[in-house]
């Protein structure tokens, strides 16, 4: 995924209101941008960490600038803009580069299904197979050496676990894919100290036949793309 343009780069000043971020840069002192990120953002959004943002064209928006990226104090990149998630992992299926999801003639996003009035990421379907539903999610919570999701308790995700196993009991495939959004992440995990529900549905998904994919992004001022699978430790 390249950027429309690279982004330009300023210094994170503070995050609040969820979605306010305050940034500083030589050039337009202090302003406010916009930041498309629902979670806690743990050790991502730091006073002082470098801050790489977009700029709109849309003259309708109040905040013309959205926060893309930071740079953590290691040098890490940490993607901060939650949306892109979803693209990275088409992207990464329909060049092969996520080999467990090759070889489908249909890629569809955000299609209504489930018990519980969800919208799956991605649907895959080839003739002759069952489909693939496909749920994706952006990991950039790193601690003690692991890269957790969630960052926060999530409803939502539960609800996504509960339905994939109903698919996988329906007999169509279902999958959890990880986007590791996050330089320094190498190894993924559920966060059962964060959300203990979630740790254990994930645990029963998997035992019932839910399959847990994690790839990591590499990630620059210019593009997002997959670079590799990462381990998932399940419990």
């Amino acid at each position: 995924m390249k950027f429309s343009s690279p982004l330009d780069k300023a210094t994170l000043v503070k995050r609040y209101k969820r979605f306010l971020v305050d940034l500083h840069c030589q050039q337009q002192g202090e302003f406010t941008v916009h930041c498309a990120n629902t979670g806690k953002m743990t050790g991502c959004a730091d006073a002082g960490f470098s801050a790489y943002y977009s700029t709109s064209d849309n003259k309708k928006r109040k905040y013309p600038h959205s926060l893309e990226l930071t740079q953590n104090t290691q040098g890490d990149f940490i993607c901060v803009n939650t949306n892109h998630a979803n693209t990275v992992a088409c992207e990464g299926i329909e060049q092969g580069i996520i080999s467990q999801l090759s070889g489908y003639q249909q890629c569809h996003r955000e299609v209504k299904y489930g018990e519980e009035n969800s919208r799956i990421d991605v649907l895959l379907e080839q003739d002759g197979h069952a489909p693939c539903y496909v749920e994706v999610k952006s990991v950039t919570l790193l601690a003690q050496n692991y890269g957790y999701f969630p960052d926060a308790q999530t409803i939502r995700g539960q609800k996504h676990l509960r339905e994939l196993m109903h698919l996988k009991q329906q007999g169509a495939r279902a999958v959890l894919l990880f986007i590791v959004m996050h330089e320094g992440i190498n190894d993924v995990a559920p966060a059962k100290h964060i959300d203990e529900h979630y740790a254990m549905l994930l645990k029963q998904a998997y035992d019932a036949g839910v399959e847990v994919l994690a790839y990591k992004a590499k990630l620059s001022e210019y593009e997002i793309t997959l670079s590799h699978q990462v381990p998932v430790k399940i419990s």
